[in-house]
Protein backbone atom coordinates (compact mmCIF):
# COMPACT_ATOMS: atom_id res chain seq x y z
CA UNK A 1 0.00 0.00 0.00
CA UNK A 2 1.42 3.32 -1.08
CA UNK A 3 1.39 5.82 1.85
CA UNK A 4 3.78 8.33 0.27
CA UNK A 5 3.66 12.04 0.98
CA UNK A 6 1.89 14.27 -1.59
CA UNK A 7 5.18 15.69 -2.81
CA UNK A 8 6.22 12.14 -3.76
CA UNK A 9 2.84 11.41 -5.39
CA UNK A 10 1.56 14.11 -7.77
CA UNK A 11 -1.37 16.02 -6.30
CA UNK A 12 -3.37 15.54 -9.46
CA UNK A 13 -2.93 11.77 -9.27
CA UNK A 14 -4.58 11.57 -5.85
CA UNK A 15 -7.44 13.82 -6.96
CA UNK A 16 -7.84 11.80 -10.17
CA UNK A 17 -7.96 8.57 -8.14
CA UNK A 18 -10.71 10.04 -5.94
CA UNK A 19 -12.68 11.16 -8.99
CA UNK A 20 -12.37 7.72 -10.64
CA UNK A 21 -13.47 5.94 -7.46
CA UNK A 22 -16.46 8.25 -7.11
CA UNK A 23 -17.62 7.58 -10.66
CA UNK A 24 -17.91 3.90 -9.80
CA UNK A 25 -19.91 4.55 -6.59
CA UNK A 26 -23.61 3.79 -6.77
CA UNK A 27 -24.78 5.11 -3.40
CA UNK A 28 -23.91 7.81 -0.89
CA UNK A 29 -22.30 5.26 1.40
CA UNK A 30 -20.22 3.81 -1.46
CA UNK A 31 -19.13 7.33 -2.46
CA UNK A 32 -17.93 8.15 1.05
CA UNK A 33 -16.18 4.81 1.42
CA UNK A 34 -14.45 5.21 -1.96
CA UNK A 35 -13.15 8.68 -1.04
CA UNK A 36 -11.87 7.52 2.34
CA UNK A 37 -10.26 4.44 0.79
CA UNK A 38 -8.33 6.43 -1.83
CA UNK A 39 -7.09 9.05 0.64
CA UNK A 40 -6.02 6.44 3.20
CA UNK A 41 -3.79 4.76 0.60
CA UNK A 42 -1.58 7.86 0.58
CA UNK A 43 -1.38 8.74 4.30
CA UNK A 44 -1.44 7.01 7.71
CA UNK A 45 -3.97 9.57 8.96
CA UNK A 46 -7.42 8.75 10.29
CA UNK A 47 -9.78 9.76 7.47
CA UNK A 48 -13.49 10.24 8.15
CA UNK A 49 -16.43 11.22 5.97
CA UNK A 50 -19.33 12.62 7.97
CA UNK A 51 -22.69 13.61 6.45
CA UNK A 52 -25.49 15.75 7.87
CA UNK A 53 -28.34 13.43 8.81
CA UNK A 54 -31.11 14.64 11.18
CA UNK A 55 -29.36 17.20 13.38
CA UNK A 56 -26.04 15.38 13.52
CA UNK A 57 -22.94 14.68 11.49
CA UNK A 58 -23.07 10.92 11.04
CA UNK A 59 -19.84 9.02 10.36
CA UNK A 60 -20.56 7.23 7.07
CA UNK A 61 -17.06 5.91 6.44
CA UNK A 62 -13.70 5.96 8.26
CA UNK A 63 -10.25 4.41 8.02
CA UNK A 64 -7.10 4.49 10.12
CA UNK A 65 -8.37 4.20 13.70
CA UNK A 66 -9.74 1.48 15.92
CA UNK A 67 -12.55 3.67 17.31
CA UNK A 68 -14.54 6.59 15.89
CA UNK A 69 -17.61 8.53 17.00
CA UNK A 70 -20.79 7.24 15.36
CA UNK A 71 -22.11 10.78 15.07
CA UNK A 72 -21.33 14.28 16.31
CA UNK A 73 -24.08 16.77 17.17
CA UNK A 74 -24.21 19.79 14.90
CA UNK A 75 -22.01 22.58 16.23
CA UNK A 76 -19.77 20.27 18.26
CA UNK A 77 -16.06 19.74 17.67
CA UNK A 78 -13.87 20.87 14.81
CA UNK A 79 -16.12 19.03 12.33
CA UNK A 80 -19.16 20.95 13.54
CA UNK A 81 -17.31 24.25 13.26
CA UNK A 82 -16.19 23.52 9.71
CA UNK A 83 -19.65 22.35 8.66
CA UNK A 84 -21.26 25.50 10.07
CA UNK A 85 -18.72 27.86 8.47
CA UNK A 86 -18.28 26.02 5.19
CA UNK A 87 -14.53 26.74 5.37
CA UNK A 88 -11.64 24.29 5.68
CA UNK A 89 -9.21 24.49 8.60
CA UNK A 90 -5.72 23.14 9.26
CA UNK A 91 -4.84 22.74 12.94
CA UNK A 92 -1.21 22.05 13.74
CA UNK A 93 -1.68 22.04 17.53
CA UNK A 94 -4.95 20.33 18.37
CA UNK A 95 -4.24 20.47 22.12
CA UNK A 96 -4.83 24.22 22.06
CA UNK A 97 -7.96 24.12 19.91
CA UNK A 98 -11.06 24.59 22.13
CA UNK A 99 -13.27 22.55 19.78
CA UNK A 100 -11.05 19.49 19.46
CA UNK A 101 -12.63 16.28 20.79
CA UNK A 102 -10.15 13.54 21.59
CA UNK A 103 -10.95 9.90 20.95
CA UNK A 104 -8.11 7.39 20.82
CA UNK A 105 -4.36 8.10 20.64
CA UNK A 106 -2.94 11.65 20.85
CA UNK A 107 -3.29 13.60 17.60
CA UNK A 108 -0.70 16.11 16.42
CA UNK A 109 -2.57 17.76 13.53
CA UNK A 110 -5.96 17.87 11.87
CA UNK A 111 -7.31 19.04 8.52
CA UNK A 112 -11.05 19.33 8.02
CA UNK A 113 -12.90 20.49 4.90
CA UNK A 114 -16.59 20.77 4.06
CA UNK A 115 -18.30 18.45 1.59
CA UNK A 116 -19.96 20.93 -0.79
CA UNK A 117 -22.88 19.89 -3.01
CA UNK A 118 -23.59 21.32 -6.45
CA UNK A 119 -25.68 24.16 -4.99
CA UNK A 120 -22.68 25.33 -2.96
CA UNK A 121 -24.08 24.19 0.41
CA UNK A 122 -22.22 21.96 2.91
CA UNK A 123 -23.70 18.48 3.33
CA UNK A 124 -20.93 17.09 5.54
CA UNK A 125 -17.18 17.16 6.14
CA UNK A 126 -14.05 15.20 5.39
CA UNK A 127 -11.77 15.07 8.40
CA UNK A 128 -8.15 13.90 8.57
CA UNK A 129 -6.13 13.46 11.79
CA UNK A 130 -2.44 12.61 12.09
CA UNK A 131 -0.89 10.94 15.11
CA UNK A 132 2.66 11.28 13.67
CA UNK A 133 4.64 14.41 12.96
CA UNK A 134 4.63 14.40 9.16
CA UNK A 135 4.79 17.10 6.54
CA UNK A 136 1.25 18.16 5.57
CA UNK A 137 2.30 20.06 2.45
CA UNK A 138 -0.48 19.80 -0.10
CA UNK A 139 -2.90 17.88 2.09
CA UNK A 140 -5.27 20.76 2.77
CA UNK A 141 -5.81 21.18 -0.97
CA UNK A 142 -6.29 17.41 -1.36
CA UNK A 143 -8.94 17.32 1.40
CA UNK A 144 -10.71 20.41 0.02
CA UNK A 145 -10.79 19.03 -3.55
CA UNK A 146 -11.95 15.62 -2.30
CA UNK A 147 -14.80 17.30 -0.40
CA UNK A 148 -15.93 19.10 -3.54
CA UNK A 149 -15.74 15.96 -5.69
CA UNK A 150 -17.61 13.91 -3.09
CA UNK A 151 -20.27 16.61 -2.71
CA UNK A 152 -20.85 16.74 -6.46
CA UNK A 153 -21.20 12.95 -6.65
CA UNK A 154 -23.59 12.94 -3.67
CA UNK A 155 -25.76 15.47 -5.53
CA UNK A 156 -25.92 13.07 -8.48
CA UNK A 157 -26.84 10.21 -6.14
CA UNK A 158 -29.60 12.10 -4.38
CA UNK A 159 -27.75 13.54 -1.40
CA UNK A 160 -26.81 12.08 1.99
CA UNK A 161 -28.45 8.77 2.94
CA UNK A 162 -31.72 9.04 4.89
CA UNK A 163 -32.00 7.82 8.45
CA UNK A 164 -32.45 4.11 8.75
CA UNK A 165 -35.51 2.91 10.63
CA UNK A 166 -33.33 1.86 13.55
CA UNK A 167 -31.76 5.33 13.68
CA UNK A 168 -35.22 6.88 13.64
CA UNK A 169 -36.26 4.62 16.48
CA UNK A 170 -33.19 5.60 18.50
CA UNK A 171 -33.91 9.31 18.01
CA UNK A 172 -37.52 8.94 19.03
CA UNK A 173 -36.65 6.74 22.00
CA UNK A 174 -34.38 9.48 23.33
CA UNK A 175 -37.20 11.99 22.86
CA UNK A 176 -39.56 9.72 24.80
CA UNK A 177 -37.27 9.73 27.83
CA UNK A 178 -37.52 13.53 28.07
CA UNK A 179 -41.35 13.60 28.03
CA UNK A 180 -42.79 15.07 31.22
CA UNK A 181 -46.39 13.77 31.10
CA UNK A 182 -48.16 10.56 30.15
CA UNK A 183 -49.91 12.37 27.32
CA UNK A 184 -46.63 13.64 25.92
CA UNK A 185 -45.14 10.13 26.01
CA UNK A 186 -48.09 8.68 24.12
CA UNK A 187 -48.24 11.42 21.49
CA UNK A 188 -44.49 11.13 20.86
CA UNK A 189 -44.86 7.37 20.54
CA UNK A 190 -47.58 7.87 17.92
CA UNK A 191 -45.49 10.32 15.92
CA UNK A 192 -42.51 7.97 16.11
CA UNK A 193 -44.64 5.07 14.88
CA UNK A 194 -45.77 7.09 11.86
CA UNK A 195 -42.21 8.04 10.92
CA UNK A 196 -40.66 4.61 11.49
CA UNK A 197 -43.33 2.78 9.47
CA UNK A 198 -44.10 5.45 6.88
CA UNK A 199 -47.82 4.74 7.32
CA UNK A 200 -50.38 7.53 7.35
CA UNK A 201 -51.61 7.66 10.94
CA UNK A 202 -50.99 6.21 14.36
CA UNK A 203 -53.49 6.09 17.20
CA UNK A 204 -53.24 4.87 20.72
CA UNK A 205 -56.05 2.81 22.25
CA UNK A 206 -56.41 2.99 26.03
CA UNK A 207 -59.20 1.51 28.15
CA UNK A 208 -59.63 4.66 30.25
CA UNK A 209 -61.26 8.01 29.39
CA UNK A 210 -59.15 10.18 31.69
CA UNK A 211 -56.46 10.85 29.07
CA UNK A 212 -58.91 12.23 26.49
CA UNK A 213 -58.27 15.97 27.10
CA UNK A 214 -54.53 15.53 27.58
CA UNK A 215 -54.03 13.64 24.34
CA UNK A 216 -55.47 16.35 22.12
CA UNK A 217 -58.81 15.12 20.88
CA UNK A 218 -60.01 18.70 20.77
CA UNK A 219 -61.41 18.24 17.27
CA UNK A 220 -64.02 15.73 18.46
CA UNK A 221 -67.60 16.88 18.84
CA UNK A 222 -68.42 17.69 22.51
CA UNK A 223 -71.06 14.99 22.80
CA UNK A 224 -68.63 12.43 21.37
CA UNK A 225 -65.82 13.50 23.72
CA UNK A 226 -68.06 13.40 26.79
CA UNK A 227 -69.93 10.17 26.18
CA UNK A 228 -68.86 7.17 28.32
CA UNK A 229 -66.14 5.22 26.55
CA UNK A 230 -64.28 2.07 27.45
CA UNK A 231 -61.61 2.88 24.85
CA UNK A 232 -59.82 6.17 24.24
CA UNK A 233 -58.38 7.08 20.83
CA UNK A 234 -55.35 9.38 20.91
CA UNK A 235 -54.50 10.83 17.50
CA UNK A 236 -50.91 11.42 16.45
CA UNK A 237 -51.40 14.83 14.80
CA UNK A 238 -51.60 13.33 11.30
CA UNK A 239 -50.89 15.30 8.18
CA UNK A 240 -53.96 17.20 6.87
CA UNK A 241 -54.56 14.61 4.16
CA UNK A 242 -54.69 11.84 6.79
CA UNK A 243 -56.96 13.55 9.32
CA UNK A 244 -60.19 12.27 7.73
CA UNK A 245 -59.00 8.70 8.40
CA UNK A 246 -58.47 9.44 12.08
CA UNK A 247 -61.83 11.25 12.25
CA UNK A 248 -63.57 8.17 10.82
CA UNK A 249 -61.83 5.96 13.34
CA UNK A 250 -63.17 8.16 16.13
CA UNK A 251 -66.70 7.37 14.95
CA UNK A 252 -66.28 3.61 15.36
CA UNK A 253 -68.34 2.09 18.16
CA UNK A 254 -66.24 1.71 21.32
CA UNK A 255 -66.92 -2.01 21.60
CA UNK A 256 -65.40 -2.57 18.14
CA UNK A 257 -62.22 -0.79 19.20
CA UNK A 258 -62.31 -2.57 22.53
CA UNK A 259 -62.14 -5.91 20.70
CA UNK A 260 -59.03 -4.79 18.82
CA UNK A 261 -57.44 -3.54 22.06
CA UNK A 262 -58.28 -6.76 23.87
CA UNK A 263 -56.79 -8.89 21.11
CA UNK A 264 -53.53 -6.93 21.02
CA UNK A 265 -53.13 -6.93 24.78
CA UNK A 266 -53.88 -10.62 25.15
CA UNK A 267 -52.00 -12.08 22.20
CA UNK A 268 -49.37 -9.54 21.15
CA UNK A 269 -48.50 -7.71 17.92
CA UNK A 270 -50.29 -8.37 14.65
CA UNK A 271 -50.21 -6.89 11.14
CA UNK A 272 -52.06 -7.07 7.83
CA UNK A 273 -50.89 -8.81 4.67
CA UNK A 274 -52.66 -7.10 1.79
CA UNK A 275 -55.86 -5.58 0.47
CA UNK A 276 -58.96 -6.50 2.54
CA UNK A 277 -60.99 -6.36 -0.66
CA UNK A 278 -59.09 -9.45 -1.82
CA UNK A 279 -58.22 -11.18 1.46
CA UNK A 280 -60.64 -12.28 4.17
CA UNK A 281 -60.94 -9.41 6.68
CA UNK A 282 -63.91 -10.68 8.69
CA UNK A 283 -63.98 -9.26 12.20
CA UNK A 284 -62.43 -5.99 11.08
CA UNK A 285 -65.40 -4.59 9.16
CA UNK A 286 -65.48 -1.48 11.35
CA UNK A 287 -61.89 -0.64 10.43
CA UNK A 288 -62.12 -1.48 6.75
CA UNK A 289 -65.36 0.45 6.58
CA UNK A 290 -63.47 3.49 7.90
CA UNK A 291 -61.01 3.15 5.03
CA UNK A 292 -58.23 1.18 6.74
CA UNK A 293 -56.31 -1.03 4.33
CA UNK A 294 -53.08 -1.55 6.30
CA UNK A 295 -52.72 -1.97 10.06
CA UNK A 296 -50.11 -2.86 12.65
CA UNK A 297 -51.29 -3.30 16.25
CA UNK A 298 -48.70 -3.52 19.04
CA UNK A 299 -49.49 -3.78 22.77
CA UNK A 300 -48.02 -1.35 25.27
CA UNK A 301 -46.13 -3.58 27.64
CA UNK A 302 -46.11 -7.40 27.55
CA UNK A 303 -49.22 -9.18 26.33
CA UNK A 304 -51.03 -11.10 29.07
CA UNK A 305 -54.16 -13.28 29.27
CA UNK A 306 -55.77 -10.68 31.56
CA UNK A 307 -56.18 -7.12 30.25
CA UNK A 308 -55.52 -4.54 32.98
CA UNK A 309 -56.60 -0.92 33.15
CA UNK A 310 -53.05 0.25 32.42
CA UNK A 311 -52.79 -1.71 29.16
CA UNK A 312 -53.00 -0.05 25.77
CA UNK A 313 -52.20 -0.68 22.14
CA UNK A 314 -50.33 1.35 19.53
CA UNK A 315 -52.10 1.02 16.18
CA UNK A 316 -50.59 2.32 12.92
CA UNK A 317 -52.83 2.53 9.87
CA UNK A 318 -52.99 3.54 6.22
CA UNK A 319 -55.63 3.84 3.51
CA UNK A 320 -53.28 2.15 1.02
CA UNK A 321 -52.79 -1.61 1.02
CA UNK A 322 -49.15 -2.10 2.06
CA UNK A 323 -47.53 -5.27 3.35
CA UNK A 324 -45.42 -4.44 6.44
CA UNK A 325 -42.44 -6.65 7.17
CA UNK A 326 -41.71 -8.38 10.45
CA UNK A 327 -38.64 -6.18 11.06
CA UNK A 328 -40.88 -3.09 11.01
CA UNK A 329 -43.22 -4.74 13.52
CA UNK A 330 -40.26 -5.59 15.76
CA UNK A 331 -39.19 -1.94 15.77
CA UNK A 332 -42.70 -0.90 16.79
CA UNK A 333 -42.62 -3.44 19.61
CA UNK A 334 -39.37 -1.89 20.82
CA UNK A 335 -40.95 1.55 20.59
CA UNK A 336 -43.99 0.40 22.58
CA UNK A 337 -41.72 -1.14 25.22
CA UNK A 338 -39.81 2.13 25.51
CA UNK A 339 -43.06 4.10 25.85
CA UNK A 340 -44.25 1.68 28.54
CA UNK A 341 -40.98 2.12 30.42
CA UNK A 342 -41.35 5.91 30.28
CA UNK A 343 -44.94 5.72 31.54
CA UNK A 344 -43.82 3.54 34.44
CA UNK A 345 -41.04 6.00 35.25
CA UNK A 346 -43.45 8.92 35.32
CA UNK A 347 -45.85 6.95 37.51
CA UNK A 348 -43.03 6.17 39.94
CA UNK A 349 -41.94 9.81 40.03
CA UNK A 350 -45.51 10.92 40.77
CA UNK A 351 -45.79 8.38 43.58
CA UNK A 352 -42.47 9.44 45.09
CA UNK A 353 -43.47 13.10 44.80
CA UNK A 354 -46.73 12.40 46.63
CA UNK A 355 -44.87 10.50 49.33
CA UNK A 356 -42.35 13.32 49.74
CA UNK A 357 -44.96 16.07 49.88
CA UNK A 358 -47.92 14.38 51.57
CA UNK A 359 -48.64 13.03 55.00
CA UNK A 360 -48.82 9.24 54.50
CA UNK A 361 -51.49 8.88 57.20
CA UNK A 362 -54.03 11.53 56.24
CA UNK A 363 -52.98 12.22 52.65
CA UNK A 364 -52.82 15.94 53.37
CA UNK A 365 -49.89 17.93 52.06
CA UNK A 366 -47.24 19.32 54.35
CA UNK A 367 -43.64 20.53 54.33
CA UNK A 368 -42.63 22.09 51.02
CA UNK A 369 -46.16 22.56 49.61
CA UNK A 370 -47.21 24.32 52.83
CA UNK A 371 -44.25 26.69 52.56
CA UNK A 372 -45.06 27.34 48.90
CA UNK A 373 -48.66 28.18 49.75
CA UNK A 374 -47.61 30.57 52.49
CA UNK A 375 -45.25 32.29 50.05
CA UNK A 376 -48.19 32.81 47.68
CA UNK A 377 -50.42 34.39 50.37
CA UNK A 378 -51.98 37.78 49.54
CA UNK A 379 -52.00 40.37 52.35
CA UNK A 380 -55.53 41.48 53.22
CA UNK A 381 -57.08 38.47 51.45
CA UNK A 382 -55.43 35.32 52.80
CA UNK A 383 -56.55 33.95 56.14
CA UNK A 384 -54.68 31.30 58.11
CA UNK A 385 -56.69 29.00 60.39
CA UNK A 386 -54.57 27.17 62.95
CA UNK A 387 -56.44 24.02 64.08
CA UNK A 388 -55.76 21.65 66.97
CA UNK A 389 -57.75 18.52 67.98
CA UNK A 390 -58.92 18.92 71.55
CA UNK A 391 -57.59 16.42 74.13
CA UNK A 392 -55.89 14.34 71.43
CA UNK A 393 -53.11 13.30 73.81
CA UNK A 394 -55.71 11.60 76.00
CA UNK A 395 -56.78 9.45 73.06
CA UNK A 396 -53.23 8.23 72.49
CA UNK A 397 -52.57 7.68 76.20
CA UNK A 398 -55.78 5.76 76.95
CA UNK A 399 -56.73 4.05 73.68
CA UNK A 400 -53.35 3.74 71.98
CA UNK A 401 -51.73 5.23 68.91
CA UNK A 402 -53.78 3.13 66.49
CA UNK A 403 -56.94 4.78 67.83
CA UNK A 404 -55.20 8.14 67.63
CA UNK A 405 -54.37 7.52 63.97
CA UNK A 406 -58.01 6.72 63.23
CA UNK A 407 -59.06 10.00 64.87
CA UNK A 408 -56.53 11.92 62.77
CA UNK A 409 -57.73 10.36 59.52
CA UNK A 410 -61.40 10.90 60.43
CA UNK A 411 -60.80 14.51 61.43
CA UNK A 412 -58.70 15.30 58.34
CA UNK A 413 -61.46 13.96 56.09
CA UNK A 414 -64.18 15.92 57.90
CA UNK A 415 -62.24 19.19 57.83
CA UNK A 416 -61.30 18.78 54.16
CA UNK A 417 -64.94 18.23 53.20
CA UNK A 418 -66.04 21.31 55.16
CA UNK A 419 -63.72 23.63 53.24
CA UNK A 420 -64.68 25.38 50.01
CA UNK A 421 -63.31 24.59 46.59
CA UNK A 422 -59.86 26.19 46.41
CA UNK A 423 -59.28 26.21 50.18
CA UNK A 424 -56.29 24.14 51.27
CA UNK A 425 -55.71 22.06 54.39
CA UNK A 426 -52.24 21.03 55.60
CA UNK A 427 -51.12 18.78 58.44
CA UNK A 428 -48.24 20.59 60.15
CA UNK A 429 -47.79 18.52 63.31
CA UNK A 430 -49.09 15.56 65.31
CA UNK A 431 -52.68 16.78 65.74
CA UNK A 432 -52.12 20.22 64.26
CA UNK A 433 -53.59 21.43 60.97
CA UNK A 434 -53.59 24.73 59.09
CA UNK A 435 -56.24 25.81 56.61
CA UNK A 436 -55.18 28.49 54.11
CA UNK A 437 -58.17 30.29 52.58
CA UNK A 438 -58.70 33.39 50.48
CA UNK A 439 -61.52 35.58 51.87
CA UNK A 440 -62.87 39.09 51.30
CA UNK A 441 -63.01 39.83 55.03
CA UNK A 442 -62.17 38.54 58.50
CA UNK A 443 -65.88 37.85 59.03
CA UNK A 444 -65.83 35.40 56.11
CA UNK A 445 -62.79 33.67 57.64
CA UNK A 446 -64.69 33.24 60.92
CA UNK A 447 -67.64 31.69 59.07
CA UNK A 448 -65.26 29.12 57.59
CA UNK A 449 -63.91 28.44 61.10
CA UNK A 450 -67.47 27.82 62.33
CA UNK A 451 -68.02 25.29 59.54
CA UNK A 452 -64.85 23.49 60.61
CA UNK A 453 -66.05 23.42 64.23
CA UNK A 454 -69.36 21.89 63.15
CA UNK A 455 -67.62 19.29 60.96
CA UNK A 456 -65.38 18.28 63.88
CA UNK A 457 -68.35 17.93 66.27
CA UNK A 458 -70.03 15.63 63.74
CA UNK A 459 -67.14 13.18 64.25
CA UNK A 460 -67.76 13.09 67.99
CA UNK A 461 -64.75 15.22 68.83
CA UNK A 462 -63.97 18.96 68.97
CA UNK A 463 -61.27 21.30 67.75
CA UNK A 464 -59.87 24.70 68.65
CA UNK A 465 -59.27 27.24 65.87
CA UNK A 466 -57.21 30.42 65.75
CA UNK A 467 -57.84 32.75 62.82
CA UNK A 468 -55.59 35.48 61.40
CA UNK A 469 -55.89 37.48 58.20
CA UNK A 470 -52.48 38.47 56.87
CA UNK A 471 -51.93 42.22 57.16
CA UNK A 472 -50.26 44.53 54.68
CA UNK A 473 -46.48 44.48 55.14
CA UNK A 474 -46.83 41.37 57.36
CA UNK A 475 -45.06 38.11 56.52
CA UNK A 476 -47.14 34.91 56.28
CA UNK A 477 -45.09 33.45 59.12
CA UNK A 478 -46.04 36.38 61.38
CA UNK A 479 -49.71 35.92 60.49
CA UNK A 480 -49.46 32.21 61.30
CA UNK A 481 -47.89 33.08 64.66
CA UNK A 482 -50.88 35.32 65.48
CA UNK A 483 -53.27 32.51 64.49
CA UNK A 484 -51.39 30.15 66.84
CA UNK A 485 -51.66 32.63 69.68
CA UNK A 486 -55.42 32.88 69.15
CA UNK A 487 -55.60 29.07 69.13
CA UNK A 488 -53.96 28.94 72.58
CA UNK A 489 -56.49 31.48 73.86
CA UNK A 490 -59.31 29.18 72.73
CA UNK A 491 -57.63 26.28 74.53
CA UNK A 492 -57.37 28.27 77.76
CA UNK A 493 -61.01 29.36 77.44
CA UNK A 494 -62.26 25.78 77.38
CA UNK A 495 -61.66 24.53 73.78
CA UNK A 496 -64.25 23.82 71.04
CA UNK A 497 -64.23 27.32 69.63
CA UNK A 498 -62.66 29.82 67.27
CA UNK A 499 -61.09 33.21 67.86
CA UNK A 500 -59.94 35.91 65.49
CA UNK A 501 -56.44 37.26 66.17
CA UNK A 502 -56.08 40.86 67.26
Amino acid sequence: MDQAEPHLVPLNRIIDDVAAALRAARSAVEACSATVSVLSRHTPALIEALLHVKDQLRCVSASGAWQVFSAVPLGRGVVGRVYASGKAVTILDVANDPDYIRLGPPITAEICAPIIDRTGHPVGVINAEWAEALSLDGWEEIIIQSGRLLGARLSELGGPPPETRSEQLLRHSLALTSAETDGEVLLRACRAAREVTGLAAAVLLRPAPDLLPELGLGDAEPDEAERPMNVVIAASSPEPRDRPLVARLAQIEPDRLSALLDEACRYGASYTLGDPAVLDARGFEALTGAGVRTMIAVPLGPSTPTVTSSTGALVVLDETAIVPDSAMVNLLELLAAQATSCLEKLSTLRRLHRQANSDPLTGLRHGGPFGDRLAAATPGQTALLAIDIDEFKTVNDTLGHAAGDRVLVQMATALQQALRLGDELFRVGGDEFVAVVDVPSAAEAMLIAERLLAAARATGRTISVGVAVQREQESPEAALYRADQSLYKVKRAGRDGAQLAD
